[in-house]
């Protein structure tokens, strides 16, 4: 399962006509972490640069955790994160996980999807894929600095002017 953050999909559920109901997937990250980070600049940068961004899920097991003196289950997603910078610049990737606590009955059906089709329902997916954007491209952008490449995200950017007629 691939999510491209350059390619939004846009879910009005603010607005649901009044025969429908909305259903709520809470979600309680666990645990998050890198099991690798590579960032590499093969060449100097020269014209125009092209940055790619992706987030894939690799995998989907089901674990525990420890919460006090019992056993929680939850959703382990197994992920990469890719900033390539085209034309063979560099590149950034991230691998790591998070743990998503959920109910047993949830966890069973996504595993079972998952393990069929390699598909994961929008409402799951579209927040843990939220909080690993948050969490890779505040890394990535460190990394870039390191390595002095251009930030992999866009950036806030001031235009200041002067008040007409001073």
């Amino acid at each position: 399962m691939i999510a491209d953050n350059q390619n939004p999909t846009h879910h009005n559920l603010y607005k649901p006509a009044l025969s429908q109901s909305i259903k709520v997937v809470c979600m309680a990250t666990a645990g998050f972490g890198f099991t690798r980070i590579s960032v590499e600049k093969k060449e100097n940068i020269k014209g125009k640069i092209n940055i790619k961004n992706n987030v894939a899920i690799k995998e989907i097991e089901r674990t525990e955790v420890s919460f006090g003196k019992s056993m929680q289950p939850v959703l382990k997603f197994i992920f990469e994160y890719r900033s390539d910078y085209e034309p063979g610049i560099g590149s950034i990737v991230l691998e790591g996980n998070l743990l998503d606590v959920q109910d047993d009955k949830l966890i069973d059906d996504v595993i079972r999807v998952w393990k069929k089709d390699k598909r994961i329902n929008n409402d799951i997916l579209t927040p843990i894929i939220n909080n690993i954007l948050t969490r890779c491209n505040v890394e990535s952008l460190l990394l870039s600095r390191e390595v002095n490449l251009p930030p992999p995200i866009p950036l806030p950017k001031v235009e200041v002017s002067m008040p007409k007629g001073k």
